[in-house]
């Protein structure tokens, strides 16, 4: 996955800019996200695990964050987004009503490919449908390897291929330019957590379906999420009404016996352990890497 394909390939900036504009309306359309990530909690039942530390990696609005400091009232929780909009509003859902009140949660801005933390800082680290927005899984997966500590968690979900299946096909009737973001197999996500090193991979998927009266409703959700198309081959012009009346038609065709417009999102929810060996070194740019618990040390003008 190192090399990865053109039809892959997302414009990272532009994904930032997106979930910075969503941030103050996301929470409002998160159906699916706020779902999945209930399922991911429910997982971490039938694992012994008391982490001290806690990395939620496209932590978004601090929805997981928040239920994590929970469920783990002893540990440090880290939010960490790549769009500092979202962070922000994660942390005025954190801010305590009594100002005595202990903060256990913490929130930094960065990219999942590109951690900045110090190695085995962590001991669970977790991700609800963030992987996608990522260009370089082999990437992503050395540095889990990399900030985890040999025996902790790692634990994700992301979007399989057949996400958006409806739209993809009712595009295709319109144009041939790409309109939705591609997704990698689960497969192959299993084969990137072996070749970083990571121990006993588990992965599996999970179909839910959205469904909508009116198409320009979903439309809407998406652009609300910051989901909306951010690959490099997007069309780079404004889609017309005439474009959009076709793509109403051919989505037409998907309608259900009961009237609803369904749209298919296929989740693969994965899990492994960190190894006993020394983390892969990831090449790149010169970083500054912090540990986890300096962040509790440093003073911050919303804390």
């Amino acid at each position: 996955m190192s090399d990865t394909p053109s039809t892959y390939l997302l414009d990272k900036e532009r994904v930032r800019r997106n979930f910075d504009r969503a941030a103050s309306r996301y929470d409002g359309v998160a159906e699916l996200q706020a779902e999945t990530g209930r399922r991911l909690l429910e997982r971490l039942d039938y694992v012994r695990l008391q982490p001290e530390c806690i990395i939620d990696l496209g932590a978004g609005t601090g929805v997981l964050t928040r239920a994590l400091a929970k469920r783990y009232p002893k540990a440090r929780v880290v939010a960490l987004d790549i769009a500092e909009s979202m962070l922000q509003t994660a942390r005025v859902g954190t801010r305590p009503r009594l100002p005595f009140a202990p903060r256990r949660q913490h929130h930094v801005c960065g990219d999942i490919e590109s951690l900045p933390f110090k190695d085995n800082s962590c001991d669970l680290l977790i991700s609800n449908l963030a992987l996608q927005w990522c260009n370089d899984l082999d990437r992503v997966f050395a540095e889990f390897r990399r900030v985890t500590r040999p025996g902790g968690l790692i634990t994700f979900t992301t979007c399989g291929p057949d996400t958006l299946r409806e739209l993809r096909q009712a595009w295709r009737t319109v144009d041939d330019y790409t309109h939705v973001n591609a997704f990698i197999d689960m497969h192959d996500i299993g084969d990137g957590l072996l070749r970083a090193g990571l121990a006993d991979p588990v992965m599996d998927r999970e179909d839910l379906i959205l469904t909508y009266r009116e198409l320009k409703t979903f439309l809407r959700d998406l652009k609300q999420l910051g989901a909306v198309n951010s690959s490099l081959g997007r069309p780079r012009g404004l889609t017309g009404p005439g474009r959009l009346a076709r793509l109403g038609e051919a989505y037409e065709t998907f309608r259900t016996r009961d009237g609803l417009l369904p749209a298919s999102y296929e989740i693969v929810f994965g899990h492994c352990w960190a190894s006993d060996a020394p983390p892969r070194t990831v090449s790149g740019p010169t970083e500054t890497r912090i540990p986890v618990g300096d962040i509790t040390r440093r003073k911050r003008r919303d804390d």
